[in-house]
């Protein structure tokens, strides 16, 4: 069955984007291992379908059975090139001809990514023009989140603008006698971009400082993007390893009683 899309408010300006491509380097065709009995790319999809923002969702993909995987859903599938260098590219490619004024970006191995956070970002981004981008980051209360260099952490300024985002600890904390009273950011991967922001990113190529972090988000900084954190209590949980599969049916069994 082809996928008709996600049509709410034929006025709405805002386009959610899963990018889901078949090669990764730790968990290859990710998008379909089975997560308490669903794809886990399901898991994604029927979450942002939740969403009372988005006029359009679709999935962005390079593999034809991730597109058929989604459609069989009766969602929308948008085949894209093999050779991205960021999921940003993909989705940029993916809303080339579809007419919106702000496109959110949904991790595509982030199986509970809460819709409310979907439209918090949205209607952030409709409210004040001024944003580039709007982002999500949540504290870190466990040391080995900390030190973990698979959780991105993000500092902003007072009025909530990311000034740069990292693998490693920031901020430093140079005393230990200073430690308690430093909060630290865990960078949630969703974006929401303006579209011509978005064309203008992907313009260029990726800087220094994403290849060296492998961090999409450092390019934008570094051509000057004005981007929103938008604080959450929400809590990352991306699939990336057989581990991360385990712990993720726990939780969602927890939650769903599945």
């Amino acid at each position: 069955m082809r996928g008709r899309g996600m049509q709410k408010d034929s006025n709405s300006s805002v386009i959610g984007v899963i990018p889901a491509r078949w090669a990764s380097t730790r968990l290859p065709g990710k998008s379909l291992i089975p997560i308490c009995g669903k794809p886990l790319i399901q898991w994604v999809v029927e979450s942002a379908r939740r969403s009372r923002r988005l006029a359009r969702l679709v999935v962005a993909t390079d593999d034809e059975r991730i597109r058929d995987a989604v459609e069989e859903l009766g969602a929308e599938a948008v085949m894209t090139r093999h050779d991205h260098p960021s999921g940003t590219d993909r989705v940029a490619e993916a809303v080339a001809k579809m007419p919106a004024d702000v496109i959110i970006n949904i991790q595509g191995d982030e199986p509970l990514m809460n819709a409310s956070l979907i439209d918090l970002l949205a209607d952030r981004m409709l409210a004040d023009e001024s944003w580039d981008m709007a982002t999500a980051a949540t504290l870190i209360d466990r040391e080995e989140d900390l030190n973990n260099p698979s959780v991105v952490k993000v500092v902003s300024d007072q009025d909530g603008r990311a000034l740069y985002f990292s693998r490693s600890p920031i901020p430093h904390v140079r005393e230990k006698s200073d430690a308690q009273d430093t909060r630290h950011w865990w960078h949630l991967g969703i974006y929401a971009y303006r579209r011509s922001f978005l064309e203008r990113l992907v313009a260029t190529p990726p800087c220094m400082l994403e290849q060296a972090e492998r961090l999409e988000q450092l390019r934008a900084l570094s051509i000057g993007a004005r981007i929103l954190v938008i604080p959450t209590e929400e809590k990352g949980m991306g699939v990336d390893t057989p581990e991360d599969v385990q712990y993720v049916e726990q939780v969602i069994r927890a939650l769903h009683g599945v």
